[in-house]
C-alpha cells in the first residue's frame, strides 16, 4: 500500500509517517511539501532509521505521485494558536484546503483511493471534501475524534492509575469544543467504569475538561500536537491496510445515523479497505444523544458561513 502524506514536512505529518514506518503495514510512505526541504529532510531521517524499523520505501515526493496513492493523508494546514478555537480556524484554512483539493483533482485518483483528512477544522474540512474531491463519500475519512478518543482514554488511565490500554472509552461529535463524551459504555478491563475506585462524577468532569483543553495545552507548551496524532493516524491508515473493518470514531459524512444528516462528524464507524463502510448506532444516554445533536447543529450552523468556491466543478 501507497500512503501520500501532504503536509509531510510538518510536525503532523512527519509523526504519522513515523508512526506507520514501525507499524510496518505499508509499502510506501511518500511526503509531499510546499517546503520541499522539509519534506526531503523528514524521509532522509526517516530513511537513516530503517534498518531497524522496516523496510518501507520512504521517498519526499510531490502531487504526480497522487495517481498512484492508495490513501491520501491531509495534514497541511495553518496552526492553531493557544486561544484560538478549531472552528475558528475555519476562514483561515478552507482556501488552502481547496487548493490542496484543486491539485488532487488535476493528478486524478487511483481506483479506491481513499482520502483521510488530518488538518483542522477536521469535520468542517472532511465534509468540504466530500462535496468537492469528486470522491465517493464513504472514501473520505477525517480524523475527526480518534486523537480526542486516545487522550480522553489516556488521562482516565492516568487518574485511576489502570493500563491505558485497558480502558475503552470514545469521544463522538465534532473535534472541538462541541465533543461528546460517551461515559455510558466507558469500561476499564471491561468493567463498567462508574464501578473503578475512584471513580466519581468530579474526576469524571475533570478528565473531561483536561481532554477538551489538551489540544490547546501541547500547543502553549511545545509549539503543537505530533505523537499521539501520529498514532491516531497510524490506527485508521492501518484499518484501511488491513481490510480490518474497525470500529473508529471518525469523521465521515452523515446521512441518518442518530438524525443526523448533512455534516460530517464523529460516531462508531466501520473502517476497511473501502473506507467507512458502515455506521453503527449505538444506544446513548438521552443527554448524550443530545449533546451529538448539538455538534451536529454547531457544525452545520459553521458550514453555513463557508463560502462557494469561485470555480465549482
Amino acid at each position: 500500500m501507497k500512503v501520500a502524506m501532504i503536509g509531510g514536512g510538518g510536525l503532523v505529518g512527519s509523526c504519522a509517517a513515523f508512526a506507520l514506518q514501525c507499524g510496518g503495514m505499508v509499502r510506501e510512505i511518500v511526503l509531499i511539501d510546499a517546503n520541499r526541504d522539509a519534506a526531503q529532510g523528514q524521509a532522509l531521517d526517516l530513511l537513516h532509521g530503517s534498518s531497524l524499523a522496516g523496510d518501507q520505501h520512504i521517498v519526499a515526493g510531490g502531487y504526480e505521485d497522487i495517481p498512484t496513492a492508495d490513501v491520501i493523508v491531509i495534514t497541511a494546514g495553518l496552526r492553531r494558536k493557544p486561544d484560538e478555537s478549531r472552528l475558528e480556524l475555519i476562514h483561515r484554512n478552507v482556501e488552502l484546503f481547496r487548493s490542496i483539493l484543486t491539485e488532487l483533482r488535476a493528478k486524478g485518483f487511483k481506483e479506491g483511493a481513499i482520502l483521510h483528512v488530518v488538518s483542522n477544522p477536521v469535520d468542517v474540512l472532511t465534509h468540504l471534501a466530500v462535496q468537492e474531491s469528486g470522491l465517493p463519500a464513504e472514501r473520505v475519512i477525517g480524523l475527526g475524534t480518534m486523537l480526542d478518543t486516545i487522550r480522553f482514554r489516556s488521562l482516565i488511565a492516568a487518574r485511576l492509575d489502570a493500563a491505558p490500554t485497558q480502558v475503552s472509552a470514545v469521544i463522538l461529535g465534532g473535534h472541538g469544543d462541541s465533543m461528546v463524551t460517551i461515559w455510558s459504555s466507558a469500561t476499564i478491563a471491561g468493567l463498567p467504569l462508574d464501578q473503578w475506585p475512584g471513580a466519581t462524577p468530579a474526576l469524571q468532569n475533570e478528565v473531561f475538561a483536561k481532554t477538551r483543553g489538551s489540544g490547546a495545552e501541547v500547543i502553549k507548551l511545545k509549539g503543537g500536537a505530533g505523537f499521539a496524532v501520529g498514532i491516531a493516524i497510524r490506527e485508521v491508515v492501518h484499518a484501511i491496510a488491513l481490510d480490518a473493518r474497525r470500529a473508529l470514531p471518525v469523521s465521515t459524512a452523515q446521512s441518518g445515523a442518530y438524525g443526523i444528516r448533512n455534516v460530517s462528524l464523529s460516531v462508531p464507524t466501520v473502517v476497511g479497505r473501502q473506507g467507512a463502510v458502515d455506521r453503527l448506532e449505538l444506544r446513548l444516554w438521552p443527554k448524550e444523544l443530545h449533546a451529538l445533536k448539538q455538534s451536529a447543529q454547531v457544525l452545520s450552523d459553521t458550514l453555513s458561513k463557508i463560502s462557494r468556491p469561485k470555480n465549482p466543478r
